[in-house]
């Protein structure tokens, strides 16, 4: 039997903000993303986030927000309202995008935590655009890796528990380009850990 060939992967750092829980009754306000680094038979390489990178302002797609999400990123949500991007239009530039930065290699969305971000990511891609370039399930959460690498349990990760060297050196703003930079310095250095150090 041939051996069968695998895909190298593509890390894409991706941070969003949003005025609510959940997209739909709520909207994504903002997209940022950065390319971290790439997988293959020889391992991680880490590339600079701030090479590739992708970020947007939308449009709200409804009236409903919860103004506790809103104040964490600081969007003005009436000027978005405004002069925000139309999200159809954001999310196909950004599938090209991520197809364009990707070449050869298969794209993997990844976050800390990936959850929320995903959520709201992987709905606006199928609403808005019928697809996903990381289809249904190219998503890496950092607090797993990190979780599985340390022999902690997930509830326990948090960035202020995890060893000094591991933390990124951009500073985390609720700007989406700045966290996806931020996040994209996180991946490089938890995917270079052999989880044994931890000072």
């Amino acid at each position: 039997m041939a051996a069968r060939t695998i895909k190298p992967s593509l890390y894409i750092s991706v941070d969003i903000e949003a005025d609510g829980p959940i997209p739909g009754p709520y909207s994504m306000l903002s997209l940022g993303a950065a390319v971290a680094g790439r997988q293959g038979a020889g391992g991680f390489t880490a590339t600079d986030p701030r090479r590739r990178t992708f970020y947007r302002e939308l449009r709200p797609i409804s009236a409903e927000f919860v103004p506790e999400a809103l104040a964490v990123s600081g969007l003005d949500r009436e000027r978005l309202a405004a002069e925000g991007a139309d999200p159809g239009a954001v999310l196909r530039q950004f599938a090209s995008w991520v197809r364009e930065v990707c070449g050869d290699a298969q794209p993997v969305m990844c976050g800390y935590p990936a959850s929320y971000d995903w959520t709201f990511l992987y709905w606006y891609l199928i609403r808005f655009t019928g697809a996903s370039p990381f289809g249904h399930s190219g998503c890496l959460d950092m607090k797993t890796l990190y979780a599985t690498k340390a022999g902690v349990p997930l509830r326990a990760v948090s960035k202020r528990a995890m060893p000094r060297h591991l933390l990124p050196r951009s500073p985390h703003t609720h700007h989406a380009l700045d966290d996806a930079i931020e996040q994209a310095e996180l991946l490089a250095n938890l995917m270079a850990w052999d989880g044994t150090t931890t000072e």
